[in-house]
């Protein structure tokens, strides 16, 4: 059960999330592998081979070595590709492939911050090509994700130019705190890997969400609460079961209005008969 989240009108806030394995339950990048297939844009072989890391990337999570060879093969994988061709699977099959798999708790966790009046940032180690789309359908406010370089032909090169890992998350974050005016003391960071330690020292309220072995051993040595998100559920399925906080918060101002003009009513009534 997820803790209570304060609310802190003054200064202001955001929330940080770490994509994969924090907010959804897979890789963004690799889930699409199917559909990159199906649109031409890789061969059987590049398939099989992303269907296996992805496997890999969810048994073990994957260290700083991992992530980088991970880096190496997807960026010479997309060289040539048609960036739009690609904005636009990802647009075809996002609702099909992301809904799905999006914990419950992450986006209940969204919802309460948004309620306490704090922004949302999406900071994730894809390519900002299947990350936005992520964040909007999240309703993210903003988004930070690894940008590749495209050429004048509208392809991509095969070369990065930001990536967004380690360390240079948590520069991002200082950077959209000074530029938003975040306190980043009262800001609240979530991940699930210990390469994203930067980016949780970077804020007040850091939290391990489903985290793997060194991240574990750090959030137990520092104190920090350690999250378990297990339960994938498409959205509309939760708006199905339960109403939404910020409906429920609606009804209660709505309430709370009601009452007040009964009050103010009846104490009209109570002057004019006097």
């Amino acid at each position: 059960m997820l803790g209570p989240v304060e609310n802190h009108s003054l200064p202001r806030t955001a929330a940080f999330f770490d994509l994969d394995k924090t907010v959804i339950a897979k890789s963004s990048t690799l889930t699409f592998s199917k559909s990159f297939y199906q649109g031409g844009l890789i061969n059987r072989r590049a398939a099989l081979r992303t269907a296996y890391t992805q496997f890999v990337f969810l048994a073990g999570g994957a260290d700083h070595d991992q992530m980088e060879r991970m880096r190496k093969y997807l960026s010479a994988l997309c060289r040539g590709w048609n960036v739009q061709q690609v904005k636009d699977i990802v647009a075809e099959t996002l609702h099909d492939l992301i809904d799905p798999i999006i914990y419950d708790e992450a986006a209940s966790l969204i919802e309460e911050h948004h309620i306490a009046g704090r922004d949302v940032v999406i900071v994730s180690t894809s390519g900002a090509e299947v990350v936005e789309p992520i964040g909007e359908l999240l309703g993210a406010d903003r988004v930070v994700a690894t940008r590749m370089v495209v050429g004048d032909d509208g392809c991509f090169t095969g070369e990065v130019e930001y990536y967004a890992y380690g360390p240079t998350k948590a520069e991002a974050i200082r950077e959209l705190a000074q530029s938003e005016e975040y306190d980043l003391a009262h800001c609240y960071a979530y991940s699930d890997s210990a390469t994203d330690l930067p980016m949780l020292e970077a804020v007040g309220h850091p939290h391990a969400v489903n985290p793997d072995r060194t991240l574990r051993k750090e959030a137990l040595a520092r104190g920090w609460p350690i999250l378990d998100f297990h339960r994938p559920v498409r959205l509309k399925q939760r708006l199905a079961v339960r109403p939404r906080p910020a409906l429920l918060a609606a009804a209660a101002i709505g309430a709370a209005a009601a009452t007040a003009g009964l009050v103010w009513y009846a104490s009209r009534r109570r002057v004019a008969t006097a």
